[in-house]
């Protein structure tokens, strides 16, 4: 619970301070075990808090709102209100001199430093594993590695940071720790800095924990996806799934899924790939994850303005047994959900030796898809017909939680006016802001 957000929610419904404050210490008796004086001092102290910011105004006190919620523009759920966020992102940030930047919507960023390029990542851990510390750091660890390995990058350092609320155990921190140098001290890369703070410092209430995990490494052949080619073959590895499968698995009732989805697949394979005298000849590579094959292979078809088309027949094959029996019982699209498996751009004459190699890593691939020239986008061959590929609003509903969410939508269009209107409000202010800083240092 977040007090300060129901102190201004019942200042806006022009409730008494009285009322406002014996509220406010039920609230807090029924979610921390603590005395009623102290819950009374705390309410009015939040209350005197949230008064004294009433009425502040400019640009560092106010932003312009789109009147959308990121729960019901699907911001973080892999899907299309996901995808244009993040193109607002990139617009607020705008062109910088990255050799891939954000704009490029890959997983990773890399800029060119004394003849290499220095690659950077980061991945927040699942949401729903809060209650799973080592599971979260595990699978967020794994993910920060691939993001870095597919833009071709040998990892060297990791750093993290951990965010747990207020009445959270401290051995939250601990456990979650464990996870990442599992992952990392597999993989020989170490963890040399991060961050602990409390969710809200005092204003959140309960024992969530949320945080994230980021990659630098260094490459010598970018693997970037807007170096995917007309007439090259799309290649992909077979996935067991990693936070967004334990989290299906562990919430719909098939906890002994879990630790399949614990590996280092996907990392030995780019590992064996990278000592490879082929892997000179891959144009791009991607990890099944942004909404599932649905999301990644669209996001490819716009970065690189080409055409794929992916064989479903072929696809099938490669989700890890377990896992698609879990996902069979459950009616989740596997197509539209993160797998974690790898997928390889590259030309037609290499497709067998680096499936090959990577077979000599443990890891079955074959070839799905292949890349075209036509309008940027991606299409489906099912039964021989092709469909439309394009990214759902949302990921698959993967938890019972998410099928219920998936009833409630707005209208996409109109909400992406008002998502459109802030973006430009925050690019505005960049501009006002900078101009400032600008002239003051004659920068």
């Amino acid at each position: 619970m977040d007090v300060e957000e129901y102190v201004r929610r019942n200042m806006a419904d022009c409730a008494d301070r009285e009322t406002l404050q014996k509220k406010l210490t039920e609230r807090i008796l029924e979610i921390k075990n603590v005395k009623k004086s102290y819950a009374d001092a705390f309410s009015r102290a939040v209350i005197d808090e949230v008064n004294n910011t009433l009425g502040l105004q400019g640009d560092f006190f106010e932003f312009e709102p789109a009147h959308v919620k990121m729960g019901e523009f699907g911001v973080g759920s892999r899907g299309q209100g996901d995808f244009f966020a993040h193109r607002q992102i990139a617009r607020i940030i705008g062109k910088t001199s990255a050799s891939v930047g954000v704009d490029e919507m890959d997983d990773a960023g890399a800029v060119c430093a004394e003849g290499k390029y220095i690659v950077c990542t980061v991945d927040g851990m699942h949401s729903r594993l809060s209650d799973y510390p080592f599971l979260a750091g595990f699978h967020v660890t794994r993910a920060t590695l691939r993001d870095a390995y597919v833009m071709g990058a040998k990892p060297v350092m990791l750093f993290s940071d951990i965010h747990v609320a207020d009445d959270g155990d401290v051995a939250k921190i601990f456990d979650y720790t464990a996870g990442i140098t599992t992952v990392g001290e597999a993989m020989n890369v170490p963890l040399v800095t991060g961050s602990t703070l409390r969710i809200g410092g005092d204003m959140v209430l309960g024992n969530r924990l949320t945080g994230c995990v980021g990659a630098v490494g260094v490459a010598e052949h970018l693997t970037a996806r807007k170096a995917t080619k007309a007439g090259d073959v799309i290649l992909m590895s077979e996935g067991a799934g990693g936070g967004t499968i334990a989290t299906a698995a562990i919430y719909s009732g098939f906890p002994d899924v879990v630790e399949h989805t614990i590996n280092l697949n996907f990392l030995m394979a780019c590992e064996t790939l990278m000592k490879s005298d082929v892997f000179s000849r891959i144009h791009a590579m991607t990890d099944v994850t942004n909404g599932g094959l649905r999301g990644d292979v669209f996001e490819m078809a716009e970065t690189a303005n080409c055409r794929i088309v992916i064989d479903e027949s072929a696809t099938t094959t490669l989700v890890e047994p377990h896992v698609r029996a879990m996902l069979e019982k459950l009616q989740i699209d596997y197509l539209g959900v993160s797998l974690d498996a790898l997928l390889i751009v590259a030309p037609p004459d290499v497709a067998d030796e680096i499936c090959r190699i990577v077979k000599t890593a443990g890891v079955r691939m074959r070839p799905v898809g292949y890349v075209e020239t036509g309008k940027p986008e991606s299409v489906l061959i099912m039964e021989g017909k092709e469909c439309d590929f394009t990214p759902r609003f949302r990921e698959s509903a993967y938890t019972p939680v998410k099928k219920v969410v998936d009833t409630d939508l707005r209208d996409f269009e109109a909400m992406k006016e008002g998502v459109l209107h802030a973006a430009e409000a925050a690019i505005e202010k960049k501009k006002r802001v900078l101009e400032k800083l600008q002239k003051k240092y004659a920068l």
